[in-house]
Order: C-alpha cells, then sequence, then structure tokens
C-alpha cells in the first residue's frame, strides 16, 4: 500500500521534470505565453530562492531543509497512513513536490518557475508543478490534522 504513496511522488516528480525541460528548452527567461489573456500566462523565470523568492542564493540551507524533510516523510508516512490514508496521499504530493525542486536546485543551481497567474490586477508570484504540489500538500495535510482533532475531541467529549 505505501508503493502508492511514493509512487504519487514519483508521478508529480515526472510531471514537474518534464514541464521545467519543456519551458527551459522553448522559452527564453522572461518570455510569457498568454494561456487565458490576463489570467493565465506560461512565464520562463528562475529563481534561486525559496517560495517567492526569498532566501535567495542560499542553496546549502535548502539543501539541508530538503533533507529533513524527506527523510522526516519516508519515517512518518508508515506510521500516519495508520491512521488515515490520507495522510499518505498528502505526504506524498509534498514528497514528491520537495524532490522536484530539489532537482533543479542540484543541477540548475536554481528552480524553473513558469506558472503566472494573475487576480484582477495583482500577479501572483510565479511557480511551478512541485511548489503547487508542496502547497496542496501541506493544505491537504492541515485539514487532515484539523479533522482528526476534532474527531479526537469529539470522541473524548463523548466518553465524559
Amino acid at each position: 500500500m505505501i508503493a502508492l504513496y511514493y509512487l504519487i511522488a514519483l508521478v508529480i516528480i515526472g510531471l514537474d521534470q518534464l514541464t521545467k525541460i519543456i519551458v527551459d528548452r522553448n522559452m527564453e527567461i522572461g518570455e510569457s505565453i498568454p494561456i487565458i489573456e490576463q489570467v493565465l500566462h506560461i512565464t520562463s523565470h528562475r529563481n534561486m530562492g525559496a517560495a517567492f523568492g526569498i532566501l535567495q542564493g542560499q542553496m546549502w540551507l535548502f539543501f539541508i531543509v530538503t533533507a529533513v524533510v524527506v527523510v522526516g516523510i519516508i519515517y512518518y508516512m508508515p506510521k500516519l497512513i495508520k491512521e488515515h490514508r490520507g495522510y499518505g496521499i498528502a505526504l506524498g504530493v509534498l514528497l514528491g513536490g520537495t524532490i522536484g525542486n530539489f532537482i533543479d536546485r542540484l543541477f540548475r543551481g536554481e528552480v524553473v518557475d513558469f506558472v503566472d497567474v494573475y487576480i484582477g490586477s495583482y500577479s501572483f508570484p510565479i511557480f511551478n508543478v512541485a511548489d503547487a504540489a508542496l502547497t496542496l500538500g501541506v493544505i491537504f495535510l492541515l485539514i487532515l490534522m484539523f479533522m482528526q482533532d476534532r474527531k479526537e475531541k469529539k470522541e473524548q467529549s463523548s466518553h465524559e
């Protein structure tokens, strides 16, 4: 069963790297292709930092954090899926996103970003498949934790 969650990570890594290779080989940095005018563009961008461009050039920090996150996910996944299979999905998605951006940092020295979203006049920071996976994985993990906490409190109150 745990292999399924690692497969989710592999699919995310594959999709992330494939899309980055396509952007890297076919677009100049800064080039933008509108998909939905003033809503969604594919814009070739490079980032040497973390989300939203913070911690620019701190590669050593990203390598350490990535190692800790990957080891933590691999360690906790078998334990957490016993409580709820959703944890396996969330951690598989997180693992895929973490490794996807790590591959860029390791081999390119920077992360390829390309999803450029506009909400009205606001331009959201450009991101990639790995970033989206990280965000969705964290959100799903938080939802699961919140739901489990509520369930435990409800069970406690019914036993009192």
